[in-house]
C-alpha cells in the first residue's frame, strides 16, 4: 500500500507542477487552487509512504516519476518540444524507479565496514 500511495503522490507532483506552470505566477485562480491542493496532497502522500519506504528511495521515486510525468504532459500538450532523445531519457528515469522497487530494502541491511 505505501508504494501505491507513493505512486499517486508522484502523479500529484506532476499535477501541481503543471498547474504551477498554468497559473502564470499564481495569478490565475483555478490553476493556483489546483497547485495548492495537489501540492499538499502530494506531500502528505510522500510523508505517509516514508513511514515504510526509506526516504532516499521514496524521494527518488517521487521526484523521478513526477518529473517524467511532468515532461511527458508538457510534450503531449505542446508546452515542451517533443524529442525521441527526451523520451528515451524519461524511460531511463522510469526504469531506474522500477529498479529501486525491484531492489527493495531491508531493515537488516547494514553498511559494510571499510577496511
Amino acid at each position: 500500500m505505501p508504494w501505491l500511495v507513493l505512486l499517486a503522490s508522484a502523479v500529484l507532483e506532476a499535477v501541481w507542477a503543471s498547474a504551477l506552470a498554468a497559473s502564470d505566477g499564481l495569478s490565475q485562480l483555478l490553476p493556483t487552487i489546483v497547485f495548492l491542493v495537489a501540492g499538499a496532497l502530494s506531500m502528505l502522500g510522500l510523508a505517509h509512504a516514508v513511514r515504510t519506504i526509506p526516504i532516499g528511495t521514496a524521494y527518488a521515486v517521487w521526484t523521478g516519476l513526477g518529473a517524467a510525468l511532468t515532461v511527458a504532459w508538457a510534450m503531449t500538450f505542446g508546452d515542451e518540444a517533443f524529442s525521441v532523445v527526451k523520451v528515451v531519457l524519461l524511460a531511463g528515469i522510469v526504469g531506474a524507479v522500477i529498479g529501486l522497487k525491484v531492489v527493495g530494502h531491508s531493515s537488516t541491511d547494514e553498511p559494510t565496514p571499510e577496511a
